[in-house]
């Protein structure tokens, strides 16, 4: 698809799914929590910014490579992607990756076919992976902090295994690459089988290409690696702040650590219904449910809820807006960035 056709696909879907959104709250609804929340808005809103900004230094610690100037792109135009790619995801529905083809398409004429789809795939892998460690560590929290009961040992245990079970699996994805793997199932399949088999005939060494570099990432580039994971884990951690400046505007007193438990247990239950566009109605049922294990009313969940929506149609409208017309991205001469000095360490 054409990449101006397919930014006026999603910012028509985008602008349409603001006005839903605020069709759905009510602009007197909107004005009210922002008028209750006070100045707590403010760090809400840009405690975002600064979580959009470690997610786009995990994804140049992908793209970057020693010794190949045309990975080394201007960080704001990773940025600029990555909260654009965001806010197209917010409004996709079903499994929320429209912002992945997107991100290819602006980064193919810098960094070539191959390159910019490993990229984008990698970090959508690492945005993951780190969703599941810090489902994982938030467990040590829970813990520390809530008493233990029947229920609660047995979802911790439920969750120790699925998350042990999909680091496994992430770690063979990292080891041996999947796109070659993936379509090779889904060519077994009816209806699609052929023309996935025709696609994966056509497109091998590209595809091939994008499981060398998947591999590489973790096999010779282990400090990019773990650099990616630790800014992504890291904007994890700040986006517990959101809830926690939400309760302290409505004076609940919550700890950062029982913002980390919310946090954590209200994102699992979205993510187990991940189809829903903007996780609608999931986002709110999870905030009840954790604020009510840490022994706080879950009928805050809901003002948490409309204030995280609220900051959602916020930052969908900025991300929008940077998907305007921009320089296009083309491959950076290798003599402008000869003594560049972000490299690989």
């Amino acid at each position: 698809m054409n990449s101006k056709l397919y930014k006026m696909i999603f910012l028509l879907i985008g602008l349409a799914t603001m006005g839903y959104m605020v069709y759905q709250l009510g602009v007197g609804v909107i004005w009210e929590n922002i008028r209750k929340t006070g100045v707590w808005f403010i760090p809400i809103i840009g405690s975002w910014l600064v979580i959009y900004i470690m997610n786009a230094l995990g994804f140049r610690a992908i793209i970057l490579e020693r010794g190949k100037p045309d990975t080394q792109l201007p960080f704001l135009r990773i940025l600029r992607l990555t909260i654009s790619g965001y806010a197209i995801n917010y409004v996709t529905p079903f499994v929320a990756l429209g912002g992945e083809p997107y991100r290819m398409m602006e980064l193919k004429p810098a960094l070539g076919a191959a390159k910019a789809s490993s990229s984008v795939l990698l970090y959508s892998l690492m945005h993951m992976f780190s969703h599941i460690v810090f489902w994982l560590l938030s467990i040590l929290l829970i813990i520390f902090l809530l008493p233990w009961n029947a229920l609660l040992i047995s979802c911790s245990v439920v969750i120790l295994m699925i998350g042990g079970g999909l680091c496994i699996g992430f770690s063979k994805v990292y080891k041996k690459g999947f796109t070659m793997s993936i379509l090779r199932q889904l060519g077994r399949w009816p209806l699609i089988g052929q023309r996935v088999n025709r696609f994966a005939i056509g497109q091998a060494s590209v595809l091939q290409e994008i499981d060398r570099h998947i591999i590489t990432l973790y096999s010779q580039r282990r400090a990019s690696f773990y650099r990616s994971l630790a800014w992504e884990f890291a904007a994890r951690i700040v986006g517990c702040a959101e809830i926690y400046f939400t309760a302290k505007a409505i004076g609940l007193g919550m700890s950062m650590g029982e913002a980390l438990v919310v946090s954590s247990a209200s994102s699992l239950f979205a993510n187990v219904l991940f189809f829903f566009p903007m996780q609608l109605g999931t986002r709110e049922g999870g905030l009840a449910l954790a604020l009510q294990a840490v022994g706080m009313a879950g009928s805050a969940g809901i003002f948490i809820g409309i204030v995280t929506r609220i900051r959602e149609i916020i930052w969908i409208f900025i991300g929008l807006a940077l998907m305007g017309p921009t320089k296009k991205m083309s491959k950076v001469p290798a003599l402008a960035l000869a003594d560049n000095s972000i490299n690989e360490k």
